[in-house]
């Protein structure tokens, strides 16, 4: 029944509040538990991809940025998508990502 399963969990919730907010306290210091909140982050941004785990191993694993090049320990990553579409674009230092001059670059 299905208000009787909604019960159920709202009476468990309740009664377990201190263990859940521990739990995910816990779960975000892990690796998965940071993946996740990477992707969610992502799609709460509008960036659209086929497979968000791969794209998070290949976030991970990019050292440079993939228009100009730079080291990202010196500058920041971010994720370029198209705003209209959602769409991923490229793995991109803060300065390539806050302009759009990268794009001649690309198209040339």
């Amino acid at each position: 029944n299905k208000e009787t399963k909604k019960e159920y969990n709202k009476k468990y919730r309740e009664n377990n509040k201190e263990y859940n907010k521990n739990y995910q306290k816990e779960y975000r210091q892990t690796e998965k538990g940071k993946e996740r909140k990477m992707i969610s982050s992502w799609k709460s941004r509008g960036l659209i991809h086929d497979d968000y785990d791969k794209l998070y191993t290949d976030y991970i694993n990019t050292l440079n940025c993939n228009v100009c090049n730079h080291d990202f320990s010196e500058y920041k990553k971010c994720m370029d998508h198209d705003h209209d579409t959602g769409l991923f674009r490229y793995i991109l230092c803060l300065n390539c990502n806050s302009n759009d001059n990268w794009k001649k670059v690309i198209n040339t």
